[in-house]
């Protein structure tokens, strides 16, 4: 996790992303804008399936109404085929298994208005030793495709240590160019960090860790390996904890609930496991709750996350909804009946006078003034969806402010309390030292310990959060690794690569329109030790008030393929980007350019535009850019030549302006790997 996607596919597969190199695509083989939902053969029946067993669950899937509730796939996993390729070198169906072929089982799946799946392995076998398509891939993706296959999950079984990145690829371009939209599941087993380099394979989403088992351990093993995950998932790009095990018989109903709420908030694949032709009504009430679905299937601009552990089992995990709520999980792994209590400030609802909240699984509502809490069973959950309906607070004066010196809606740390203007230290309150990341020294700022954060209220004033973030001196050379995550009504605005002992990252982050503001640092998924975190020179930079809106434009010229929404220039087909990244920090959204580039964006009614910009990190530390603001013809903001390193602010005045043009030149050398990040780009209107 120490690069972030084209980095390390250049290091996996050769380079990318530098013109006039081929391009290799970010591009889903199919853009799943939901997490995919359906049902999957093996873990309720393993390799005991035929073709009256999958009708018979297309069958039972429209007659129990889970087709209407978002439930499209049907998934045939391992064993559905013969064990020997035909003459033509083609893979064919088990003919005792499946006699009528996998065409007809398609076609009787499609005539319910469902989807059909299948499986494969990415090695010279699947895991049950079956033909595998490893050096078959361009055959078999025209084989799932003439038979109107809708989705592969494609396993790692027998992959011949080849690297997993060339394998995927090379099966996602056999997928893409036989022109069949075909969901693409990699089922790498968490190997290799799928999340870095899935994208660029045409995945839609990937395995985060082993197989699950029908167990509370393994549930809440791989619930715990997904934090930390959090920055890799978004519409098109899905983090897989695995397939659904309610109803299977290895847990009692209190936790199939906490099961489906918790991969519900994770933004999982909702893919059942269970036999839906016998399925008991309780069953059936887990699976076919409507809010909870609604929360997997919301995207309010970051995947659920652990948001505190309170110890002794308890936990609190939150996600933002789209219209502006909160659905957060009181999670008990304790064995017996506990209270846990979380707040709305915590949850990142904070500044508001009342709250309304609605338990999803009871349908029962309330009020509060701010306490979120509820009794949890042992290994249950309490699932609310909190939305602020009072008064809420002022917003920040104009400004610029130390974060230091602010009051807090709240804060929790890993070890001790977060620190004001001082590292973390120990546990004691004050103890820690002089803020120092790399032999600099910071008066101001923000000492912390994985897993932290801090809340505070913006009121929707503030353009930009800025600080300098790295492990602390006083844990010495070679000790913690954490990654530094903004939020803004939990929605994630920015965060770095994996830091570790050593010079600090400048994090820059665009925050116009946010209410509140969240300051995260997790561990690197290797531990908390030593996980001491600083934010240093921690500062807000306040205006006007004024709503967010991203940014999109009318017209657009570019110098190397489109401007790209979201993601990097890439090459020059349409999509083919990576995350944007600037000097080792990294932005959900902005604009991908390149120069030299003219991009005009409507600013009626705005106030004001930020963004951070620089050259993207794909470059492999080449280019030079120049950076402008054009508001109806008049110059705002200029950057001079920028070449990499961290990224420079534009935070400029828009008032009265009908139209921007956002401006990329070359640095005077030619603009031979000019690619331009306008990261985190927001207007405040």
């Amino acid at each position: 996790m120490r690069r972030i996607l084209r980095a390390l596919i250049v290091l996996a597969v050769g380079t990318v992303g530098l013109n006039p190199s081929p391009a290799t695509a970010a591009t889903p083989v199919v853009a799943t804008q939901t997490p995919p939902m359906g049902w999957n053969s093996w873990n309720k029946f393993g390799c005991n399936i035929n073709e009256s067993l999958i009708k018979g669950i297309a069958d039972a899937m429209v007659a129990a109404g889970l087709d209407k509730l978002g439930y499209k796939y049907v998934n045939i996993d391992d064993c559905w085929m013969a064990g020997t390729r035909d003459s033509a070198g083609r893979l064919q169906a088990d003919p005792t298994r499946f006699p009528s072929g996998i065409k007809a089982v398609a076609d009787y799946v499609h005539g319910k208005g469902l989807k059909l799946g299948i499986y494969e392995s990415a090695g010279t076998a699947t895991c049950q030793g079956l033909p595998g398509s490893l050096d078959h891939e361009t055959t078999d993706a025209a084989s799932f495709a003439a038979w109107g296959v809708d989705y592969l999950k494609y396993d790692n079984c027998n992959n011949q240590g080849r690297p997993a990145a060339q394998r995927y690829q090379t099966m996602g371009d056999a997928l893409k160019a036989t022109g069949r939209p075909i969901v693409y599941s990699l089922c790498n087993w968490g190997q290799d960090q799928p999340w870095i380099f899935g994208p660029a394979t045409g995945g839609s989403l990937w395995r985060t860790t082993g197989d699950i088992s029908d167990s509370w351990a393994s549930m809440t093993s791989i619930l715990d390996q997904q934090a930390g995950l959090e920055p890799f998932s978004h519409p098109g790009a899905w983090n897989d904890p695995d397939m659904l095990e309610v109803g299977n018989g290895g847990m009692t109903d209190t936790e199939y609930r906490a099961h489906f709420s918790l991969w519900a908030l994770l933004n999982a694949p909702l893919i059942l496991g269970n036999d839906l032709r016998s399925m008991s009504a309780a069953t059936k009430a887990v699976i076919t709750n409507s809010d909870v679905i609604a929360v997997d299937q919301d995207w309010g601009g970051s995947q659920g996350r652990r948001m505190r552990d309170l110890g002794g089992g308890l936990q609190v995990w939150a996600k933002p909804v789209s219209d502006g709520s909160v659905a957060a999980v009181l999670l008990n792994r304790s064995g017996s009946t506990a209270t846990i209590t979380t707040s709305a400030a915590e949850l990142g609802l904070g500044g508001s006078s009342s709250y309304a909240l609605k338990d999803l699984w009871s349908g029962a509502t309330s009020t509060s003034t701010g306490s979120v809490a509820a009794s949890v069973p042992s290994h249950g959950v309490v699932m609310y969806r909190v939305t602020r309906t009072g008064t809420p607070q002022a917003a920040r004066p104009a400004g610029t402010y130390q974060v230091s010196d602010l009051t807090w809606l709240t804060s929790s740390n890993g070890w001790g309390p977060v620190e004001r203007d001082a590292s973390n230290g120990e546990q004691a309150a004050g103890d820690g030292h002089t803020l120092t990341i790399d032999s600099t020294t910071y008066a101001k700022g923000i000492g912390a310990h994985a897993d932290s954060a801090v809340h505070l209220w913006l009121g929707g004033s503030c353009s930009r959060f800025s600080a300098d973030v790295g492990i602390d001196s006083e844990v010495g050379s070679g000790r913690g690794s954490v990654r530094f995550a903004v939020y803004g009504d939990g929605r994630l605005l920015g965060y770095s690569d994996v830091k570790s002992y050593g010079a600090a990252t400048r994090l820059v982050v665009p925050t116009g329109g946010a209410r509140t503001l969240e300051l995260r640092v997790t561990d690197a998924r290797d531990g908390v030790d030593y996980d001491h975190a600083d934010w240093g020179g921690a500062q807000i930079t306040c205006g006007t008030p004024g709503t967010a809106r991203d940014l999109s434009w009318t017209t657009a010229t570019n110098g190397w393929g489109p401007a790209e929404h979201d993601q990097s220039n890439g090459e020059q087909a349409a999509g083919d980007g990576g995350v944007l990244t600037v000097g080792g920090a990294s932005y959900p959204n902005g604009v991908g350019a390149h120069a030299a580039g003219d991009i005009t964006v409507n600013a009626s009614g705005c106030t004001r535009f930020t963004a951070a910009v620089g050259v993207d990190a794909e470059t492999g530390g080449r280019g030079s850019v120049t950076f402008s603001v054009v508001g109806d013809g008049v110059t705002l903001a200029s950057t001079g030549t920028l070449t990499s390193g961290a990224a420079t602010t534009i935070d400029v005045d828009v008032t009265g302006r009908s139209t921007l043009r956002l401006v990329t030149g070359d640095g005077g050398d030619g603009n031979t790997y000019d690619h331009a990040d306008w990261a985190g780009a927001r207007l405040t209107c």
